[in-house]
């Protein structure tokens, strides 16, 4: 007998590498595709009639249709077109049992070759565990292809596996149908033709399909509907923001207490001087400003963590699939943005998934538009200062109607800054969007609160180290040099961070920004809700005795006109983005000409917007 060469065929865990591992135990080679990253798998063994079978691993695909590089090489080497790959003799297609539906298609697609075909139907133990029953003889039939049922992890189905690939290759093909003219025209298929072919034909094999995927079909039926999905998402998000101000309310106020009462026993027990000041104007008016968000955060967290626990997450990105298009993205690009608004960093490193050169970029360029977790700080203290906190429309709170109104704002920002950059910068064929959808399941109590904890201790760490270091540095600014003895001013004002923030006042008095607002920006850079800690701090330090014991809520009220508390919320829209973010823009993009567009177009949107928003407040309010 000669030496078989087989190409292992299927799409991302499907349990393809755990089948080749138990076919070839140690005797196999990893390395990468010549001149490109993607890894190269191979192995051997010898089946009991002596004969050699090579073994190739290939990349996880979801179809051949030759969109990323990993299609692209699996496509070659099942062609027989890849410079340095033999032509495999059989393909070796493994296939989730549990998801036949998005798998057949691929299935379809490497019939469509003619190359003698084996389906592993792989973990069955799970499909059987969910109560899906599947007819092989059916589908191997329907197929023209033999069939085997495989828990690869467990060797279950391996012994009939390796007496199938060890028969004679013409008698294993025998039974196998021709490429005739039928199975020619699934090659000129789209990917949305070859989705229903294979959908109908799992429709003809599966005799059970579970009650657990029976609920998730009839929920997608509802969840994914073109007109009644979108209603269901917004709904969903603008709850979200309604809940981020009313669940807060008592939790921030017992933590803005606690901070009040701590100013209060030091005053009692320290006596007046720099130590004083600096704990309770430094430390405690900067970092006590931030940490009393915290709540707010930790509820926008839950809901995040409990969407991608369910399995919405994904269907979120499904749904938003046909917005992204009018955009030229696709609605992958949503899992990344959507990420962001926890935080822009691991946002833009998500947009790895995206296969697309220019879509990946264009991604990474709008996903500091969505509102980061560090913004939220910045836009409560403004909202709870400036927004009455009353109902409106049948008892929506005008609050958080203003909170959902500045996220949706950098959605569309967003979506704008995407349509325009693919129209000209990143100008492209779209992409379309390939995605299983995972099961509906109920999140798990203790993961979540696992992963709360998580983000609070990131948030506390952030307060703990850059904000507070931060407002110790801005403290030391504000409180040096010291006022004359004939000053008339508050004490800042002859500091080193009044000096600056009069200087840079010039460049921002046309957003309606005062002295103040200025210096807090600078230290914004390192982060968001460092503009909060160093208003606090400022704040502090340029008051009255009265004026410092009372809230930075109080403050702002007495001291901004409402025309420059919105713009500076429009300012917080598009800017400040953080040295972090910036960091790994440029990792991400490895390209300064990149992120130096991206910090310039925001900046200057940032100014444009605070700029508009502040003169129609100003005509219209006056």
């Amino acid at each position: 007998m000669s030496d078989l060469h087989i190409a292992l065929v299927g799409t991302p865990n499907c349990g393809k590498s755990s089948l080749f591992n138990m076919l070839t135990g140690s005797r196999q080679k990893v390395a990468n595709y010549p001149g490109v990253t993607v890894e190269r798998r191979s192995g051997h063994y010898q089946t009991s009639t002596g004969r050699q079978v090579h073994l190739v691993d290939l990349p996880g695909i979801y179809s051949l249709k030759d969109r990323t590089l990993d299609e692209r090489i699996t496509r070659q080497v099942v062609t027989g077109a890849h410079p340095h790959e033999p032509r495999p003799d059989i393909l070796l297609c493994v296939a989730d049992s549990t998801n036949l539906r998005v798998h057949l298609r691929l299935v379809l697609e490497l019939r469509a070759l003619g190359l003698p075909l084996i389906l592993a139907l792989n973990m069955a133990d799970l499909a059987e565990r969910d109560g899906i029953r599947i007819d092989l003889d059916r589908l191997s039939r329907e197929l023209g292809v033999p069939v085997i049922s495989t828990v690869a992890v467990r060797q279950s189905g391996m012994t009939g596996l390796k007496k199938l690939l060890d028969r004679d290759l013409h008698d294993l093909t025998r039974k196998q149908a021709p490429a005739g003219e039928g199975i020619r025209k699934e090659q000129h298929l789209s990917t949305r033709d070859l989705q229903k072919m294979a959908r109908k034909l799992a429709n003809r094999i599966l005799i059970a399909e579970g009650h657990q995927h029976r609920i998730t079909r009839q929920l997608d039926q509802v969840i994914l509907h073109p007109v009644v999905g979108p209603f269901v998402l917004f709904g969903l998000l603008f709850v979200m923001f309604q809940a981020v101000f009313s669940w807060a309310e008592a939790p921030m106020a017992w933590i803005d207490g606690s901070i009040v009462w701590l100013q209060d026993r030091l005053v009692a027990f320290l006596p007046e001087s720099w130590f004083l000041s600096l704990l309770n104007d430094g430390i405690l008016a900067g970092v006590g400003s931030v940490i009393v968000f915290l709540p707010q955060i930790l509820i926008l967290f839950t809901f995040i963590l409990i969407m991608e626990a369910t399995g919405y997450m994904a269907r979120a990105a499904f749904l938003m699939d046909r917005l992204m298009a009018k955009v030229g993205l696709n609605g992958r690009a949503f899992i990344p943005l959507i990420s962001s608004f926890a935080c822009a960093i691991p946002g833009v490193m998500a947009t790895r998934t995206i296969e697309n050169a220019r879509d990946r970029m264009t991604t990474i360029m709008i996903a500091p538009l969505m509102t980061c977790s560090a913004r939220l700080p910045v836009y409560t203290l403004i909202i709870a200062a400036f927004i009455p906190n009353k109902t409106v429309w049948g008892g929506m709170g005008l609050q958080g109607l203003v909170m959902f109104g500045l996220y949706l704002s950098g959605v569309v920002s967003a979506l704008i800054v995407a349509a325009v950059m693919k129209m000209t910068l990143t100008k492209g064929v779209a992409q379309p969007f390939l995605m299983e959808l995972p099961k509906y399941q109920l999140p798990r109590l203790k993961n979540l609160l696992i992963d709360l904890m998580e983000r609070a201790r990131i948030f506390l760490r952030r307060a703990g180290t850059i904000i507070l270091s931060t407002t110790i540095i801005l403290w030391g600014l504000a409180s040096y040099p010291k006022a004359p003895k004939d000053a008339t001013d508050p004490e800042i004002y002859y500091s080193f961070a009044g000096m600056l923030g009069k200087i840079l006042q010039h460049i921002f008095a046309p957003l309606g920004f005062n002295w103040e607002i200025t210096v807090a920006l600078i230290p914004g850079m390192a982060a968001r809700e460092v503009a909060v800690a160093a208003l606090g701090t400022v704040y502090s330090l340029s008051g009255d005795e009265d004026k410092v014991a009372d809230s930075l809520v109080n403050v702002l009220q007495g001291s901004w006109p409402l025309p420059t508390a919105l713009a500076f919320l429009a300012w917080y829209v598009f800017a400040p983005q953080c040295l972090s973010t910036i960091a790994v823009v440029r990792r991400e993009t490895n390209s300064w000409r990149w992120t130096g567009f991206m910090v310039a177009y925001l900046f200057a949107l940032a100014y444009l917007a605070a700029w508009a928003v502040n003169s129609i407040a100003r005509a219209v309010i006056g």
